[in-house]
């Protein structure tokens, strides 16, 4: 039955060493400009009676094209010097899902983890093939300057400088979205450029469907953030919503229990979460996570650090 009263959509930016005395007043204005920006492109979608799916799709393109975060343009560079993007999608009401890892040319990863979630028989597509699929299906590209941004070679000059030593806690900003929307239907999406000097076509949790990704009608939706590593051996998507759908936790005991047990292993992260009824929630163990969130009765957040 439509809910017409009951939609909610809850991003994020990334999480990581975010703190006020650290974070320009140009930073802090940006992110949060943007954020607003992709909460008013999913709102729009749900308020009008569309999908979570579009909803997620949206909010998350328009993360991609700015360069405050780690997704699309502005992605981490690897140790090489180039930018391979990952993304994932998933629709709650079929667990129908699609990714890709280690794209290097297309705008708006998110679409082209969606197209080939509807326009393929597979679920994760990498590297080249992904890249040709992407051609393939007429998706906008983009070149490696579009990606590329100042800032990011910066981190990576900064990054070798010191020993080059990969470090699963350097975070900048890979974005998610999560919604409920009026028909009762939950859905997921992650992007991201990974972390500054991957190597050796490093993947980290955020297209792993069941990592840094994952929905289900019968439980919620579920998008991670933060040392990827961890999120994979802990399946910290799936594992929450597992958690809602078998164990009848509600989506906040439910992120926090598991958050727990990321941070018992030693890693460090975010999750945002949009449960079945439409309950939103957050939860993150590091100083601050870009966030924001948007509801049918007119609730509207947007937030940076950890006192807010």
């Amino acid at each position: 039955m439509t809910n017409m009263q009951n939609w909610t959509l809850v991003i994020h930016g990334g999480a990581g060493v975010i703190e006020r005395d650290t974070t320009s007043p140009e930073t802090d204005a940006g992110v949060r400009a943007a954020l607003g920006l992709a909460l008013d492109a999913g709102s729009l979608i749900l308020a009008a009676g569309g999908t979570a799916l579009d909803a997620v799709e949206a909010a998350v393109a328009v993360l991609e094209d700015d360069p405050h975060f780690n997704a699309g343009r502005g992605s981490a560079f690897t140790f090489e010097g180039s930018n391979e993007l990952d993304a994932a999608i998933m629709d709650g009401a079929t667990r129908a899902a699609g990714a890709v890892a280690g794209v290097t040319a297309t705008r708006h990863p998110v679409t082209l983890a969606r197209t080939v979630m509807e326009q393929s028989a597979h679920v994760l597509l990498g590297g080249a093939g992904a890249d040709t699929f992407s051609r393939e299906h007429g998706l906008e590209q983009a070149d490696a300057a579009w990606f590329a941004i100042p800032e990011r070679r910066r981190q990576l000059d900064e990054l070798k400088a010191g020993g080059g030593k990969f470090d699963v806690d350097m975070k900048y900003g890979t974005v998610g979205a999560v919604a409920r929307d009026v028909h009762g239907h939950v859905a997921a999406a992650t992007s991201t450029g990974g972390v500054t000097g991957k190597r050796w076509g490093r993947i980290g949790d955020s297209p792993l469907i069941g990592a840094g990704t994952y929905a289900d009608d019968r439980a919620c939706a579920v998008s991670c953030t933060g040392a990827g590593e961890y999120f994979i051996r802990l399946g910290v998507a799936h594992e929450i919503a597992a958690r809602v759908r078998l164990a009848g936790e509600g989506v906040q005991a439910a992120v926090e229990a598991v958050m727990g047990e990321v941070a018992a292993l030693g890693g460090i992260g975010g999750v945002i979460v949009a449960g079945a009824d439409g309950t939103p929630a957050w939860h993150f163990t590091t100083p601050g996570m870009y966030r924001g969130r948007a509801d049918a009765d007119g609730t509207r957040v947007v937030a940076i650090y950890g006192d807010e």
